[in-house]
C-alpha cells in the first residue's frame, strides 16, 4: 500500500467569497488575475498550520452557505462526456471538471510530486485553476494564484494514511468563469451505495509505470462499499470508515500522480459533488483486482472543514490531500 504522489486539488467555495461569480457583487479584495496571458502573479511562501489548534484560528462557517452565487457549485459550463470505460481512462472534455486544480512548488514543472511535504514552510507554492493541458504554459482560461496558508488535519498519520486531508487558503480572490468553478461538497455523513457511478480525474500515470498525462484524464470508478472494501482479500483493515473505495475491477483505477484529485459523483438533480479525495492505491500495480483506489471520504470531514473555514476566515479555499 502506497500513497499516490501528485499535485492535484479541488476548488470549493463558501458563500459569496473565494471563487467569485462575475455576476455577483465583489466581496473583499478584488482579484489580481492580470499578470501574463493565462496566469496571474504569485505571492510568497505560505504559513503552514497543523490542525484547528492554530493560534490564528477564530469563528465558523456552515456548508449551507456553500452553493450558487450565479453559476452555482458543481455545475460545469461544459458537460463531461460520461459512460466510456477504457483502460487507463480517457481525455476529459476540456474544462468539463472546472474545479480541478493543479498545485505545485514554484520553479518546478507541473509534474508528479510537485507539492513537497507540507513541512517545508520556506518554499513558495502556487495553484493553477482552469487547467486542462499541462504541456501549455499559458493556457487560455487558466489562472495561477499564490498560497497564503495550508492547514493540515491535526490527526494526519503518514504511516497509516489516515485523515489524509488539508485545506489551502489562496492569497487572492479568483473570479469564476467557464473554466473555473467551485465544487459542491456532500452532506455531512453521506455514504454512497455500492456500485454508485463516480469519476476520478487527474494528471497521473495513464498505466502502471507509464507516462504521466499531459491532458486531464477521467475514468469511471463505481463505488465499493465499506463492507466489501474492508474484506481481507480486498483492503482489509487498511480501509477506515472515513474513507471511500472505488474501482477494483483490475482494469481502471487512479494511479501515481492522481493524489489529491476528486472523486466526482453526480446527484439525481444533476449537480456534481466531490465525494472523495484520492489517497492511496496498490504499490504493486495501479489497477490490481480487488485493490480499488482509496479516497478520503469528504463527508466525514464536513464539520472539520466548516470549523476551519469560518473559524480562520478562509474565504478562498482549496482542498488538497496531505503529502
Amino acid at each position: 500500500m502506497w500513497p499516490f504522489p501528485g499535485g492535484t486539488l479541488s476548488a470549493i467555495r463558501w458563500g459569496n467569497e473565494g471563487l467569485r461569480s462575475p455576476c455577483a457583487p465583489s466581496v473583499g479584495q478584488s482579484p489580481h488575475v492580470s499578470g501574463r496571458r493565462g496566469h496571474s502573479k504569485v505571492p510568497g511562501s505560505p504559513d503552514i498550520i497543523r490542525g484547528v489548534s492554530s493560534p490564528t484560528a477564530a469563528p465558523l462557517v456552515s456548508t449551507t452557505m456553500l452553493g450558487a452565487v450565479s453559476y452555482g457549485c458543481g455545475q460545469p459550463a461544459v458537460p463531461p462526456q460520461l459512460g466510456a470505460r477504457v483502460v487507463g481512462g480517457e481525455d476529459a472534455v476540456a474544462h468539463s471538471w472546472p474545479w480541478q486544480v493543479r498545485g505545485h512548488r514554484d520553479g518546478h514543472g507541473d509534474r508528479e510530486g510537485d507539492i513537497p511535504a507540507l513541512t517545508l514552510s520556506s518554499m513558495t507554492y502556487r495553484v493553477v485553476l482552469g487547467k486542462q493541458d499541462l504541456s501549455e504554459d499559458d493556457e487560455p482560461g487558466s489562472v495561477a494564484v499564490g498560497v497564503e496558508k495550508m492547514i493540515v488535519h491535526e490527526k494526519w498519520n503518514s504511516f497509516l494514511i489516515i485523515n489524509d486531508i488539508a485545506l489551502i487558503k489562496l492569497a487572492e480572490e479568483v473570479q469564476e468563469s467557464d473554466t473555473i468553478r467551485a465544487a459542491c461538497l456532500p452532506d455531512a455523513g453521506k455514504i454512497l451505495p455500492n456500485d454508485y457511478p463516480c469519476y476520478v480525474t487527474g494528471w497521473g500515470r495513464i498505466r502502471t509505470n507509464g507516462p504521466l498525462a499531459d491532458v486531464l484524464q477521467q475514468a469511471l470508478l463505481p463505488v465499493v462499499d465499506y463492507e466489501t472494501c474492508s474484506q481481507r482479500d480486498w483492503w482489509g483493515s487498511n480501509v477506515r470508515t472515513t474513507m471511500v473505495c472505488a474501482g477494483g475491477d483490475g482494469v481502471i483505477s487512479g494511479c501515481n500522480g492522481d493524489s489529491g484529485g476528486p472523486l466526482n459523483c453526480q446527484r439525481n438533480d444533476g449537480i456534481w459533488e466531490v465525494e472523495g479525495i484520492v489517497s492511496f492505491g496498490s504499490g504493486l500495480s495501479c489497477n490490481m483486482i480487488r485493490k480499488p483506489t482509496v479516497f478520503t471520504r469528504v463527508s466525514a470531514y464536513i464539520d472539520w472543514i466548516n470549523e476551519l473555514a469560518l473559524g480562520d476566515n478562509l474565504e478562498h479555499l482549496i482542498a488538497p490531500r496531505v503529502l
